[in-house]
C-alpha cells in the first residue's frame, strides 16, 4: 500500500492514542486498508472506516490479553 499524507498521519495519531508501536499499527493499518478496499469502487471514506476498525482493534487487543 502506498501511504498517503492522510494514512501517514491517521497511523501516527493512532500509535500516540493507544500508546501502541507505530510499526504495529502501521502494519495493522496497511492490511484493514487491504481488506477493505478490495473490491471498493468508492475509496472516499476507507480512510475512516481503516482507522475505526483498527483502533477498535488495539482497543480490544489491550482489554483481551490472550
Amino acid at each position: 500500500m502506498a501511504a498517503h499524507h492522510v494514512d501517514e498521519f491517521i497511523v501516527q495519531s493512532i500509535a500516540s492514542d493507544t500508546d501502541i508501536p507505530l510499526e504495529t499499527v502501521s502494519r495493522m493499518y496497511a492490511e484493514t486498508w487491504a481488506e477493505y478496499s478490495e473490491g471498493a469502487r468508492i475509496t472516499d471514506y476507507l480512510p475512516v472506516l481503516v482507522a475505526r476498525r483498527v483502533r477498535d482493534n488495539l482497543r480490544r487487543r489491550k482489554h483481551d490479553p490472550h
